[in-house]
């Protein structure tokens, strides 16, 4: 059994990608075998942002920003000796070595890795495990059809299934997959934009405790189910974040739809303290200014209730 000791204070673990340094926080000492870790926080490009001079990224390049790696997911078993990826992000090859190193060497890259769809921050991190990199032996890929039928027959993706890199796992919305007695995964399709592929939003269910993960759907009043009752029913809910406002870009936001992420405090301001506490908003762009660590935006929501996904954190599924 590994145990995970965290006072009230923040507990800072030093972090091996070049002394960057990974939060993991919580009100209570964690002692699980079972749980959810957050491995990545930013939107598809990360952050710092290709080809940004702008303040956001320059915080970062005048070093008073870490780099935040693409939104992602790990979920480990202790008991049953396997851990899994939700993504394959463009910063697969951090994010597996510390799922790795800080978490579980099973002898496996994963014993799995969920795909919510196919834009690039969610697949393209399939490539490390290509010809040209590991060479990796049928890592289970799990994928709903389109996204399947899309990796089968477009390239690169293809030689992946073609030269038994990757085995995909067919999903169905709505459909659960037993991962073991005590763990389940159930995807469910979500309104995206979904030129490749549909796409979908996770509900993990552990021993005791369940998330939902939902890094992005366009808007919630467009989905076919109310997300403040999707929160309602779990312990913690993992939602798009990757615009604080309308007018964020210099491009036209409506052909990039997203909730903002206020637009969500304010969907859920009537709510009480126990439902927003539930809430971790993930997926920032780098023009989000909540992505930052520190930020009086994001000081406002947290004293709402709110709470701002970190990497590294980690929550007990037993």
């Amino acid at each position: 059994m590994r145990f995970f000791f965290v006072s009230v204070f923040i507990l800072t673990l030093a972090c091996q990608d070049k002394g960057r340094h990974i939060e993991t926080n919580t009100l209570e000492a964690i002692n699980s075998n079972q749980y959810i870790t957050v491995l990545g926080i930013a939107q598809d490009a990360g952050y710092p942002h290709v080809n940004c001079d702008k303040a956001c990224c320059k915080a970062f390049y005048d070093g008073k920003e870490e780099k935040k790696w693409v939104s992602c997911l790990g979920l480990v078993d202790l008991e049953q000796n396997t851990k899994y990826l939700f993504d394959a992000t463009p910063d697969f090859t951090e994010q597996s070595q510390f799922l790795k190193t800080t978490h579980l060497d099973n002898g496996k890259i994963a014993d799995g890795i969920f795909l919510t769809h196919a834009h690039i921050g969610h697949y393209t991190g399939l490539m490390y495990l290509g010809l040209e990199a590991m060479g990796a032996n049928k890592v289970p890929v799990y994928a709903m059809p389109k996204m399947k039928t899309y990796l089968e027959t477009h390239g690169p993706w293809s030689q992946l299934v073609e030269k038994d890199n990757i085995d995909l796992k067919p999903l169905k919305h709505d459909s659960i997959v037993h991962l073991s007695n005590h763990l389940k995964v159930t995807p469910f399709l979500v309104p995206h934009r979904d030129e490749y592929s549909e796409t979908v939003g996770y509900r993990i269910e552990g021993r005791q405790k369940s998330a939902i993960f939902i890094p992005d759907i366009n808007k919630w009043h467009v989905w076919d189910r109310n997300i403040i009752e999707e929160v309602k029913k779990v312990d913690y809910a993992f939602l798009d974040a990757s615009f604080f406002r309308d007018g964020e870009l210099e491009r036209d936001m409506s052909k990039i739809p997203h909730p903002f992420t206020s637009e969500t405090t304010t969907l859920f301001e009537n709510e009480d303290l126990k439902t927003k506490n539930k809430i971790y908003f993930i997926h920032f762009n780098h023009t989000n200014p909540t992505l930052l660590d520190a930020h009086p935006l994001k000081d406002s929501l947290q004293n709402l209730g709110f709470n701002f996904a970190k990497q590294g954190q980690i929550f007990a599924l037993d």
